[in-house]
């Protein structure tokens, strides 16, 4: 099992910047990629970034391409999420995830971090 859990989250104006934080514990080895999704008020969760843990290969949604930056950190054993340029539909539930060498999904989820962009 890995247990991921997300800080960093809270209010920022539009225009500005936050950086997320993911740290995961547990059998992390067994870790292939971790990710991070975004839940809005009465919508779907969606991906926003994810990193191969192994080899650091990135990969963005269109939304936030040229403006998130996933990164990791293997001896913390920690990703992060450093978001600029924020708008207020960024606004959202962060949700940090981990998906496993043997999966095909996201298996290990944490409990999500409020972001809030005020115009």
């Amino acid at each position: 099992q890995v247990q991921v859990v997300e800080s960093g989250g809270g209010l920022v104006q539009a225009g500005g910047s936050l950086r997320l934080s993911c740290a995961a514990s547990g059998r992390t080895f067994s870790t292939a990629r971790m990710g991070w999704f975004r839940q809005a008020p009465g919508k779907e969760r969606r991906f926003v970034a994810n990193i191969n843990w192994s080899i650091g290969s990135t990969y963005y949604a269109d939304s936030v391409k040229g403006r998130f930056t996933i990164s990791r950190d293997n001896a913390k054993n920690t990703i992060y999420l450093q978001m600029n340029s924020l708008k207020p539909e960024d606004t959202a539930v962060y949700y940090c995830a981990a998906q496993s060498k043997s999966s095909l999904t996201y298996d290990y989820w944490g409990q999500g971090t409020q972001v809030t962009v005020s115009s």
